[in-house]
C-alpha cells in the first residue's frame, strides 16, 4: 500500500535570509495515520506543512498518494490535501461560513444546492452549524477555526495538514476536535504544542528541533521527557 505521504531528504532555505529553515527531513504517513509534529517556537513546522503543498519552495522530494510534488502537478497534490491554517483569517475568503465552506466544492462542479447541504453537514459536525449564514467577521476565533476546518474536511481528502488546530478553542472544544478527528478516514499529520491534545488524536509523535527531527516516538510521556516536562 502506498503512503498518503512521502517526504525524503526535504530542505527547506530562505535564500533572501541565508537560512536554512528544515534539513533532512524524511516523513511517511501511512493511510489513515495520525501524526504529530511537535517542537518550539521556530523549529520549522509550519514552514514543513506549508512545503508539502507547495507554498514554501523546498528541496528533496515529496509525494502525496503517489504523486510527487512539482509546479506540474502542485494543483493534482492539493486536491488530495486539506490544509488548515494556524490563523484561520488566513483562509477565510466568503462573506459567511456556508460560502466559504462550500466553496471547494462548487470549484469541482458540485451543484450550489448539494453544496451547501454538503458544508452544512460539515459545520454540523464541528457543532458550528448555527453560524452558517452570519458573517465571518462576528465570529469568535474559535469559531472561525473550525469554520476553516470544515472547509479543509468538506471535500474528504486524503491528507490533512493541520497547524495548531487547538488554538483560541476551549476545552470542551478541544475534546469534541479530537473526537472528530479520529473518526476520519485520512492520514493527518497535526502541528501543535499541545501534547494532551496530541496523545488524544495521534498514534506517533514526530520532534522537530532546528530544522531537523530529532526523535520519533509513539508516547507522548518521551516527548515530556526530552523537555523535561515531567
Amino acid at each position: 500500500m502506498k503512503p498518503t505521504l512521502q517526504c525524503t531528504d526535504l530542505l527547506i532555505r530562505y535564500e533572501e535570509k541565508g537560512e536554512t529553515v528544515l534539513s533532512g527531513i524524511d516523513l511517511s504517513l501511512a493511510p489513515g495515520e495520525r501524526v504529530a509534529l511537535v517542537g518550539q517556537n521556530g523549529a520549522g513546522k509550519t514552514s514543513l506543512l506549508l512545503a508539502l503543498v507547495g507554498l514554501v519552495p523546498c528541496e528533496g522530494t515529496v509525494a502525496v498518494c503517489g504523486e510527487v510534488l512539482s509546479a506540474r502537478t502542485v494543483k493534482r497534490v492539493r486536491s488530495n490535501v486539506g490544509f488548515v491554517f494556524n490563523v484561520p483569517e488566513d483562509q477565510l475568503l466568503f462573506p459567511t461560513a456556508l460560502e466559504d465552506v462550500s466553496f471547494g466544492l462548487l470549484r469541482r462542479g458540485m451543484q450550489r444546492e448539494e453544496a451547501f447541504a454538503a458544508a452544512g453537514e460539515a459545520l454540523g459536525r464541528l457543532g458550528v452549524d448555527h453560524v452558517s449564514n452570519k458573517p465571518l467577521h462576528h465570529l469568535s476565533h474559535g469559531q472561525k477555526q473550525r469554520v476553516a476546518l470544515a472547509g479543509a474536511l468538506v471535500t474528504a481528502p486524503s491528507l490533512l495538514l493541520l497547524d495548531e488546530p487547538t488554538a483560541g478553542l476551549d476545552p470542551l472544544a478541544c475534546k469534541e476536535l479530537a473526537s472528530t478527528l479520529v473518526s476520519l478516514e485520512s492520514a493527518q499529520l497535526i502541528a501543535t504544542h499541545d501534547l494532551a491534545f496530541a496523545e488524544a488524536v495521534c498514534s506517533r509523535v514526530v520532534l522537530l528541533e532546528a530544522g531537523t527531527m530529532v526523535e520519533e516516538v509513539t508516547k507522548v510521556g518521551e516527548i515530556r521527557r526530552h523537555w523535561k516536562l515531567g
